[in-house]
């Protein structure tokens, strides 16, 4: 276990795959410039891969004081005891006061493995991350500047937030599309250093022997358009509709935690706090109702129609614009109206 660090800096786990930084460590980078400020330390990167160090210079944009730059054959395909060795010593070394991760399949497979290395606690699936004190009331001690790790439990009914006071570092992954990401600024300055790691011959355990990667179906986060469905649509045969309206404007389809649970669509179309954190230029949500969990994921769209038979529901008073009216009707109108002027 290290000991609290106060001046330790602020890390992030630079996930990379083919020699592209993945938008998920970048968003966490804007997020770490901000916590690092607070604290008054430097935000930096740890960078493992192969032929990889011109990446350094794209973290240092968007925040980075200082990138840890790894160059080894045996980093350039993630796997989990080179990386942990990487991650855990470097850790040792620097003594870093917060390590975020992206919760990503790599990082949810990395994290836990080096956060019981190091002895330090981690939090899973974060959706927002903040700095703040803490009082121990059985020692009437104030922990100050700890970081708060803040995300949906039991099922997202609740939003709970989680410190660390006594086992550093702080660790945390941090769920895609919950931090903005900046464009970056190719203008700021930053150190890249080289780091050399011995590794053991255990690291070298499992042998690579062939990658095959499935392209993700739904990319609900670069989607411009996004018409969601919830239960107020009825059924699975009744969010045919959901696709039909989505194809005619040419917009992706989404939907709520409840459809999901219902076996309207699959979970990789989920919007909200325990889905996908969108920002699409429009939103068109039918029949969601408006759960607290939901708006969380899709309220900063730039516009929001929202279509309800309840004039009550919570989700119309988010909305730019409310139709209230059932979602059967209301769509089929919507979609010949849009064929007429195509």
């Amino acid at each position: 276990m290290i000991e609290p660090n106060r001046k330790g800096e602020v890390w992030v786990f630079a996930e990379q795959e083919d020699e592209h930084i993945s938008d998920m460590s970048l968003e966490i980078c804007g997020k770490a410039r901000e916590l690092a400020d607070r604290l008054e330390v430097p935000m930096a990167a740890v960078l493992p891969g192969w032929n990889v160090r011109e990446l350094s210079y794209r973290l240092i944009a968007h925040g980075a004081d200082r990138v840890y730059h790894l160059h080894d054959t045996r980093l350039e395909h993630y796997r989990t005891l080179p990386y942990a060795r990487v991650m855990c010593r470097l850790i040792a070394k620097h003594e870093p006061q917060i390590v975020l991760f992206g919760a990503s399949s790599i990082g949810r497979d990395l994290a836990p493995r080096v956060a019981s290395e190091m002895k330090a606690g981690l939090t899973a699936d974060c959706t927002d991350l903040e700095i703040g004190d803490y009082l121990d009331k059985k020692t009437k001690t104030t922990h100050q500047n700890l970081l708060l790790q803040i995300r949906p439990a039991f099922g997202g009914n609740i939003i709970a937030t989680i410190i660390n006071y006594d086992r550093w570092p702080q660790m945390a992954t941090v769920r895609e599309g919950v931090m903005r990401m900046g464009s970056g600024d190719p203008a700021r300055s930053g150190q890249i250093v080289d780091e050399h790691i011995e590794f053991a011959e255990f690291d070298e355990a499992i042998k690579l022997i062939e990658r095959h990667r499935e392209k993700r179906k739904v990319n609900l986060k670069a989607a411009r358009t996004i018409v969601a469905g919830g239960a107020g649509v009825g059924s699975r045969d009744n969010f045919r509709l959901i696709h039909d309206l989505a194809g005619a404007i040419g917009g992706a389809v989404g939907a709520s935690r409840a459809a999901i649970d219902g076996g309207f669509i699959g979970k990789e179309h989920q919007v909200g706090q325990t889905g996908t954190t969108v920002r699409p230029a429009l939103y068109i949500a039918c029949g969601i109702s408006g759960a607290v969990q939901h708006r969380a994921g899709m309220e900063e769209s730039a516009k929001i129609i929202a279509i309800n038979w309840d004039k009550d529901a919570p989700i119309l008073s988010v909305a730019h614009y409310g139709i209230v009216g059932d979602v059967s009707k209301v769509i089929p109108m919507m979609i010949k109206a849009i064929k007429e002027r195509a």
